[in-house]
This record gives C-alpha cells, structure tokens and sequence, in this order.
C-alpha cells in the first residue's frame, strides 16, 4: 500500500461512524417502541385482570413460555442484525442484502418448527412445568397458549425486519410498525374482551391478528429494491451456509443463553406458582411494572448491536470502546431517572390494577426490590453484553449468563425463597444477586480487551 492510500486509510478509520444526531436518531425510536410496548403490556394485563385473577395467572404463566421461544428468535435476529451491520460497516452492500435474506429464511422455518411442536404438546407441557396449579388457571392457560404458538412464525418474521431496519441505523420503521401492532392490539383487546366478552380467548386472538398484520407490514418494507437490506427476490434464494454460520455463530450462543435463561426463569415461576394465586399474580404485576423501568437501557442495548457492529466492521477497536462507554453511561443515567419514578409512582400503578390488598403490597415490594437494585447493577448486566455480542464475543456472554442463572438466580431462589421462608421475595433477592454476578464479569471481560478479533464476517 502507498504512502497516500496508506494515509487515507487511517483518515477513514478515525472518522466518527456515528455522530449525536444519528445515535439520536437511533435511540429514541427505540425507546418509544419499547416504551410502547410494554405499555400495551400492561394494558393488556389491566384488561385480563377484569376477567378475574385466575385469568391474570393463566396468562402470566404462558407467558414466561412466550417469552422463552420470542428469546429464541430475538437470538436469531440478533446473529443476523450483527452480521448485516458488520457487512454494513464493511462497506459490502450485496453480501448484506444477501445475509438479510438467509436471516428471514432462517427465523421462519425455526419458529414454523416450534409452532407445530408447540400445537402438539400444549397440554402435557403445561402440566409438566405449572404442575397442580388451579383448573381455572390452567384452562385460561392453554386457550391462551395455543393462539400465542399461531402467531409465532408472525412475531419471528417482524422480530427479524425490525432487526435489519436498525442495523442500518434505521429505528423508526420498527418503531411505527410496533405503534401500528400495538394499537390494533389495544383495539382489539377492548372489543374482543369488553365488547365480545371473550376473556383470555379475546386478549389472545387481538395479539394474534396484530402480529400478522406487523408482520405483512414489515416484510412489504423490505421487499423494496431501494432498501440497503432489501430481500427482493427471496423467493428464490438458496441457504448460503457460509452465511448462515456467521449468523448462527452469534444467533446459537445468544438462542442458548436467552433459552436457558427463561428455562430458569419457567422454574422460577413454577416455584412461585406454588407460593400460591397471591404471588402469581403480585408476580405477574411486578414483572409488567419492572420492565417499564428497563426500558430506555434496554433500548440502549438494541442500538449497540446497530453501534458496535457497524464499528467491528470497519475495523475500529478504538470507536467500538469509546461508543459502548458512551452508551452505557447514557444507560446508566436513564436507569437512575426511571427506577426512582417507578419507587415513588409504583402504590399508584398498582391500584389500577383489579388486585387483592395482599397482592398490591407483595407487589409493591418486589417492584422496590428492582428498583433500588437495578439502578445499580442492571446496565452491566444486559446493556453491556449487547456490546460483546456484536463484537462476535457471544460465546462468553452464553457461559457467564448459564452459570449466573443456575448458581445464582435459581439456586438462591429455592435457598431464600423455600428454606428461608422468604417467598416471591426471596425470588426477587435471589434475581439481583445474578446481576451483580454478571455485571462484575461483563465489565472485567469488556476493560481486558477480550471481545477484540471476535469479527464474525470477512
């Protein structure tokens, strides 16, 4: 290489990837999804709760199920997002075009496969992880179950457009699209449940048609030629396995790691189901409630996919160090203002729920738990590993993450919340001990450099 190109090299490599208006501009479409999200969440549990608590418990249980198989194909669109923002960061468009395609591919034959095993094993899978829990809740628990495996491949194919939209660095689509799903779904709720008088068959189905229409709405977006990561002409494009092992490199360690983790937490649940409907249900309320205070931070987590892969790509360890510093301390800042809104506001949010005076303060208590304890240590323990994840380090995120669940959350969980009487509480305690045992090894894995020459593409 010449002087001159040698040169010009270097000018290029130390040019910001990312300036303030365009992480803005990646950030705050996230926030509002995920905003938008979880408020439709709890929505739709206040709406549930009218149909008693029975139907709250029902839902909430299959829910810890949901939320294991979505992890999977998150894991998955995960893998792909990485690889297309680091073909981005590259400067190869077609190989990112083309990696788009075997990414959606991918996560609609996985999530097809699920659905099927899903439909056929809904009961005994039910009985095998709730046990003797109520008739009532268990029959609320299966209607609900089988309408959530019919939207699987819907939810798989949007969680993957969405992933490519901000890879690019292009939030808003994810973000209008989510609104259009989660209004229908609202709507839906409120004619389905209130108006049909449907219960969990109605809350269940408004999801279901959401989805799909999120779905066609997501895949229309991409088939445009225009598009940096169009999949035009998908219907005729074969697996390319090389691809597709740089997707899975990332997508099977993240799909182990965030199925094990909900493995744990359907454990946990179990062992809360046997707490009693009490602390289901406070459980239940307090998980809605908790993720509304993760919700910035966890939007932070999406853009460093989008951040730190586009950085890994273009061969820039210095701009991938300096942008993950940056956007933890903006994690770290928006943790600190929604935890201690949600400390004080929590007695309020929870009256408008259709719950017990026991359920409201065991609820309150938990929410309390997360709040102080998550100002602290939570950023580190999930905004960060998503910086180590795009860089290619997946692997190490996998076995900290496996080893924290099972020796922390859910052997404390059983040691405070059964030996030591403690109940759902205990379970709480138990879940901010895994914390801090991630965030000691993430931020020692991240300053020591080990997440470097970990490039999933060449």
């Amino acid at each position: 290489m010449s002087e001159t190109s040698a040169a010009s090299a270097a000018s290029t490599a130390k040019k910001p990837l990312f300036d303030r208006h365009s992480l803005t501009a990646l950030i705050i479409p996230l926030i509002i999804e995920q905003f938008l999200a979880m408020l439709i969440g709890a929505a739709d549990t206040i709406m549930v709760s009218s149909c008693g608590e029975a139907a709250v418990s029902g839902v909430s249980l299959v829910d810890t199920i949901n939320i294991l198989l979505i992890q999977v194909f998150s894991a998955l669109a995960t893998g792909g997002a990485v690889v297309a923002a680091q073909y981005l960061g590259m400067g190869k468009k077609e190989d990112a075009k083309e990696s788009s395609k075997q990414l959606m591919i991918v996560v609609l034959v996985v999530s097809l496969i699920v659905t099927i095993l899903s439909l056929i094993t809904h009961r005994p899978l039910l009985r095998v992880i709730f046990g003797s829990i109520d008739n009532e809740v268990m029959a609320n628990a299966q209607i609900y179950f089988l309408l959530s495996a019919l939207s699987y491949p819907f939810l798989s194919l949007y969680n993957g457009g969405a992933a490519l939209f901000r890879s690019m660095g292009n939030s808003k689509i994810s973000m209008i699209t989510s609104f259009f799903m989660n209004g229908l779904n609202i709507v839906g709720n409120a004619i389905l449940i209130y108006g049909a008088g449907w219960a969990v068959f109605g809350a269940a189905l408004a999801t279901l048609i959401s989805r799909i229409l999120g779905a066609i709405y997501m895949i229309w977006l991409l088939l445009k030629k225009d598009n940096p990561l169009s999949i035009s002409g998908i219907l005729h494009t074969r697996l390319s396995w090389k691809m597709v092992r740089s997707i899975l490199v990332i997508g099977v360690p993240n799909g182990i790691e965030n199925g094990l983790f909900q493995v744990g937490k359907i454990l946990v649940a179990s062992l809360i189901s046997s707490f009693g409907t009490y602390a289901i249900t406070a459980n239940a309320v307090s998980n809605t409630l908790a993720g509304l205070e993760i919700v910035p931070s966890s939007a932070i987590g999406l853009a460093m996919i989008t951040v730190v892969g586009q950085c890994i790509g273009a061969g820039d360890d210095k701009q991938t160090a300096e942008y993950t510093k940056k956007l933890m301390v903006l994690s770290y800042i928006a943790m600190l203002i929604c935890n201690l809104l949600m400390t004080f506001g929590c007695p309020l949010l929870i009256s408008f729920y259709n719950t017990s005076a026991e359920t409201a303060q065991i609820a309150k208590e938990l929410v309390w738990i997360h709040s102080l304890m998550g100002i602290i240590f939570w950023p580190a323990s999930f905004t960060l590993p998503n910086a180590l994840r795009a860089a290619g380090d997946a692997k190490f995120t996998m076995i900290i993450s496996m080893l924290s669940m099972w020796l922390c959350r859910i052997g404390m969980s059983f040691l405070l919340g059964v030996y030591f009487n403690m109940g759902v509480q205990g379970v709480w305690i138990a879940m901010t001990i895994d914390w801090i045992f991630r965030a000691a090894l993430y931020i020692w894995r991240f300053a020591r450099g080990g997440w470097k020459g970990k490039k999933v593409v060449s």
